[in-house]
């Protein structure tokens, strides 16, 4: 069973999962409201992505016999400047995530817990697939600026994403 330690840093990271679900799932709700199907499309599969995080997080400490205890979400931000903005935004919150993940990677070094540590790991190559992405996308868009034309064509195409199970 993992330290208290380790189960507190689980169920706050479990938090912070659902609320990123919360999040992305917030700025498809905004992009609907825009306009842009594409990237509303693209934000609602990366607020399931989110939840499936919680989720393999919420598995793992029930299967070290630890105790999930879920906590409140708080509402996540629903107006944004533009879609720059909304990526900027999604990119500074996986920046982020990227530190809390590896604050629990040390309480768990720390622990001398093996187990979480190699569970962890998985998050932590995530997250360098999370940064690259949105970065990737801000970068387009910083580049795209004002053309109504190229932000059209980033839409559809961000709007062919499909949820891949992790």
């Amino acid at each position: 069973m993992p330290s208290n330690k380790i189960q507190k840093a689980i169920n706050e990271q479990i938090q912070n999962e659902f609320y990123a679900s919360y999040f992305y799932l917030s700025m498809s709700a905004y992009c609907e409201v825009q306009n842009f199907p594409g990237f509303a499309h693209w934000m609602r599969i990366q607020s399931e992505e989110e939840m499936q995080h919680a989720m393999k997080l919420f598995d793992y400490l029930n299967n070290r016999g630890g105790r999930v205890i879920l906590q409140a979400i708080e509402r996540p931000p629903f107006e944004f400047k533009s879609p720059l903005d909304m990526f900027e935004q999604a990119l500074e919150h996986e920046q982020k995530v990227t530190k809390v993940i590896h604050s629990l990677y040390k309480i768990a070094k720390n622990e001398d817990d093996y187990a979480t540590e190699v569970e962890l790991q998985w998050f932590i190559k995530e997250q360098v697939e999370e940064e690259k992405t949105a970065a990737d996308i801000v970068d387009r868009l910083q580049r795209i600026k004002d053309d109504t034309i190229g932000a059209l064509m980033l839409d559809q195409e961000l709007g062919s994403r499909s949820l891949v199970q992790g």
